[in-house]
C-alpha cells in the first residue's frame, strides 16, 4: 500500500508538471500564431490564451465524463473559476494594478456573471446538467467567440501596430546573441528565435495540446486515489480543491507572468476568458459526453457555484472604482475570500457536516 502511495504522488506531481509545461507551450504556440494574425492581447488573451490554458479542465472533464464517472466534472469546473478569481487575480492584481478596460466592464465582466447565475440556477433546477443544457452552453460559448472575432476585426490600425511593435521588442530583447550567455540561456534565446517560425508554432501548440491531456489524466485518477482511497474525502471535496487547483496552474503562471511582465491585457483577459470557457465550453461539453445520465449538480456545487458568481461580481465592482482597476487592496481582499472559502470547506467536512 505505501508503495502505491508512493507511485500515486509521483504521478500527480508528474501530471500538474505536464499541465503547467503543456499549457505553456500551447500558449506560446497558440498566441504566436495569433500575433501574426496581428490581434491585439487582450482578445488574445480572452479568446486564445484562455481556451489553452483552460485545456487541463477541459481534458479532465473528457476524461472523467467518457469514463463514466461525473463526479469531479461540476467540482473541477466551480473550483477552478473561484481559484482563477481569489487566487489568480488576487495575486496578479498584488504584483501589479490590473486596469480593466470599458468594453471590459460593459460587456465581459456582466456576461461573466450571467452565465455563472445560469450556471447554478440550472444545476439547481434539477440537481442535473441534461444534454440539451449542455448544448444551450456550447451555443453562448459560440457566440461570445464569435463577438471577440467580430471585435478583433474591428481593432483599430495603430493598436495592432503598438502591439506587434511590443512582441517584436520582446521577442529582440530574448534573442540578441551574447557568447557570455549560460548553456541554458542560450536553448531559451534559440527558442524564441524559433518562435518566429510558423511550423514550430504549430508544433508546440499540438505539443502542448497533447501534454495538457495526458497531465490531466494523471492528476484526475492520482488526485481521485490519494483522496478517495486514502484519506477518504469525498469526490465534490477533491474536484474544489486538488484537482481544481491543478487544472488552474496554467492561469495562475500564465497571468502572474504576464502581470509581472505589465502585460494586463493577457493576465485579465486570460481569467476572464478562462472564466466563461470553463462554464460553456466545459460544462456544455460534459454534459454532451455524458449522455442521457447527465452531470449530477450537488449541493458543494450550488454552494460553490454561488461563491463563484460572488467572486465574478466582485471583480466587477472592483472595477468601477475610481481608478478602473483591480488595486492591491482588491487583490489582498480576493486573497482573504479564498481562505475563507476553503476554510469554511474544511470546517463543514470535518465539524460542522451541513451537506
Amino acid at each position: 500500500m505505501a508503495g502505491e502511495i508512493v507511485l500515486q504522488v509521483f504521478l500527480l506531481v508528474l501530471g500538474f508538471v505536464l499541465l503547467v509545461k503543456g499549457a505553456d507551450f500551447f500558449v506560446d504556440g497558440a498566441s504566436g500564431i495569433a500575433q501574426k494574425l496581428k490581434i491585439s492581447t487582450f482578445i488574445i488573451g480572452v479568446t486564445v490564451v484562455a481556451l489553452g490554458t483552460s485545456a487541463p479542465e477541459l481534458a479532465v472533464t473528457i476524461t472523467d465524463a467518457v469514463g463514466g464517472s461525473t463526479q469531479l466534472v461540476i467540482g473541477n469546473i466551480l473550483g477552478s473559476n473561484i481559484i482563477n478569481i481569489f487566487l489568480i487575480l488576487g495575486i496578479s492584481a498584488v504584483i501589479c494594478k490590473l486596469p480593466v478596460e470599458k468594453t471590459t466592464r460593459i460587456i465581459d465582466l456582466p456576461f461573466l456573471i450571467i452565465v455563472s447565475a445560469l450556471f447554478v440556477l440550472l444545476g439547481a433546477f434539477d440537481n442535473v446538467f441534461t444534454w440539451w443544457e449542455g448544448l444551450i452552453l456550447l451555443v453562448l460559448y459560440f457566440a461570445f467567440m464569435a463577438y471577440n472575432i467580430v471585435l478583433a476585426k474591428k481593432q483599430s490600425k495603430v493598436m495592432l501596430e503598438e502591439a506587434t511593435a511590443v512582441a517584436a521588442t520582446f521577442e529582440g530583447d530574448n534573442c540578441v546573441p551574447n557568447e557570455n550567455l549560460t548553456k541554458w540561456q542560450k536553448i531559451k534565446a534559440g527558442y524564441e528565435n524559433l518562435k518566429n517560425k510558423v511550423w514550430f508554432l504549430i508544433v508546440i501548440t499540438i505539443a502542448g495540446l497533447g501534454m495538457v491531456v495526458g497531465g490531466a489524466q494523471l492528476v484526475v485518477n492520482s488526485a481521485q486515489f490519494i483522496a478517495q482511497d486514502v484519506l477518504k474525502i469525498s469526490p465534490e471535496i477533491v474536484a474544489l480543491t486538488v484537482v481544481a487547483f491543478g487544472t488552474s496552474l496554467p492561469e495562475l503562471v500564465t497571468s502572474a507572468s504576464a502581470a509581472k511582465k505589465g502585460d494586463v491585457g493577457i493576465a485579465t483577459g486570460n481569467i476572464i476568458g478562462s472564466n466563461i470557457a470553463n462554464i460553456l465550453l466545459i460544462g456544455g461539453v460534459g454534459a454532451l459526453c455524458t449522455g442521457s445520465a447527465g452531470l449530477s449538480f450537488s449541493m458543494e456545487g450550488i454552494i460553490s457555484g454561488a461563491v463563484a458568481l460572488f467572486a465574478a461580481i466582485l471583480i466587477f465592482v472592483s472595477s468601477w472604482g475610481k481608478t478602473k482597476s483591480l488595486t492591491r487592496i482588491t487583490g489582498i481582499i480576493l486573497l482573504v475570500c479564498l481562505v475563507a472559502y476553503y476554510a469554511f470547506l474544511f470546517l463543514n467536512l470535518y465539524i460542522f457536516k451541513l451537506y
